[in-house]
């Protein structure tokens, strides 16, 4: 069949002709802008503009490696184990969960974040804290265009059960403290008393100073930047804390730990009969027994509350205070 074609229409396939593609498709594309602009030209452009300016949003997007680099950037001036978790848990994701470190974060949807948690992450405690992290990972590309959502914030949060921490019996206390003298020349038994009889937690201890600690005060001073709160407390020095620190007083620059603290820590409590699958240790040990025996002792949960950290005691009572395990409280201060 023979068509005739106008000048017009002649001049419109040297148009799409010119466009190097398959000139059916390009027609083709062409029918779909109209449709897509209900017939109107004018509209038909802005159709085009707008997909042209979504798909340059698309384009403009990173790896979750190179989003969790520039994340881990942003919170350079962080508290040393801020930074710390933030590195340790974006690295997990990574091991984990396979080919995700490649992954466009602009592509990850919340359904992924979600399979992501589970994958990576094994309690309720340590999924909550991931949710947090992943969140802040996706935050940061919010803030540099490189997606336009965090589809963290569509994960429910894990639901965590606070138990209450079991405490250390006395036998157990005289065999930590007998063990930390006798390891590693003592220089561990300043920080174990420190966690046992202050509450102070063992990342707070490892950046702890002798200048920071008043033996006359009977004081010792969180800084701000060593507290896991990011808040500065005072800590009282009491009768057996004090007897330990002046037999292993050392000069004020230097530390209360020795090098390597976390790895000797671990140690000295294997040494002392812990670690096995028959006799764990039970996490924060030290700090809750001291919460229970402080509490029994001096009976007011405000002090404690200011002693330990912390900014109320919803805690305190939920998951820290242990009164059934408490034995001779007042021969635990006086030890």
């Amino acid at each position: 069949m023979k068509v005739e074609l106008t000048r017009e229409e002649m001049a419109a396939l040297a148009v799409l002709k010119s466009a190097g593609e398959d000139l059916m498709e390009v027609a083709i594309i062409a029918k779909e802008s109209m449709a897509a602009g209900r017939g109107s030209l004018k509209r038909a452009r802005r159709c085009i503009a707008a997909g042209v300016e979504e798909l340059k949003k698309q384009e403009r997007t990173v790896s979750f490696e190179k989003a969790v680099a520039f994340a881990l950037e942003e919170r350079r001036e962080r508290r040393v184990r801020t930074v710390y978790d933030f590195r340790y848990f974006t690295r997990r994701f990574m091991k984990r969960c396979p080919g995700l470190a490649r992954r466009k974060v602009r592509a990850i949807s919340a359904q992924e974040c979600a399979r992501y948690i589970e994958m990576a992450f094994d309690t309720p405690r340590q999924r909550q804290k991931a949710r947090l992290i992943l969140s802040g990972v996706f935050g940061t590309a919010v803030k540099r265009g490189w997606c336009s959502e965090n589809p963290v914030s569509k994960v429910e949060a894990p639901r965590v059960v606070e138990k209450q921490v079991p405490i250390l019996t006395p036998q157990e206390i005289k065999d930590l403290r007998q063990t930390a003298e006798a390891y590693h020349d003592g220089s561990c038994a300043a920080a174990v008393g420190m966690m046992l009889y202050a509450g102070i937690r063992p990342h707070e201890v490892e950046r702890l100073t002798w200048a920071q600690v008043d033996l006359r005060a009977r004081a010792i001073y969180i800084l701000p930047q060593h507290s896991k709160t990011g808040g500065a407390r005072r800590v009282t020095i009491h009768k057996p804390l004090l007897r330990i620190l002046r037999a292993h007083r050392r000069a004020d620059g230097e530390r209360i730990c020795p090098p390597g603290w976390l790895r000797h820590w671990r140690e000295l409590r294997r040494a002392a009969g812990w670690g096995s699958p028959a006799h764990p240790w039970p996490q924060d040990a030290l700090r809750h027994t001291f919460a229970s025996y402080h509490l029994s002792h001096f009976r007011s949960y405000a002090e404690l509350q200011v002693e330990i950290g912390h900014r109320d005691a919803t805690l305190l009572r939920t998951r820290y205070v242990d009164q059934r395990g408490v034995r001779a409280s007042a021969q635990f201060w006086a030890a």
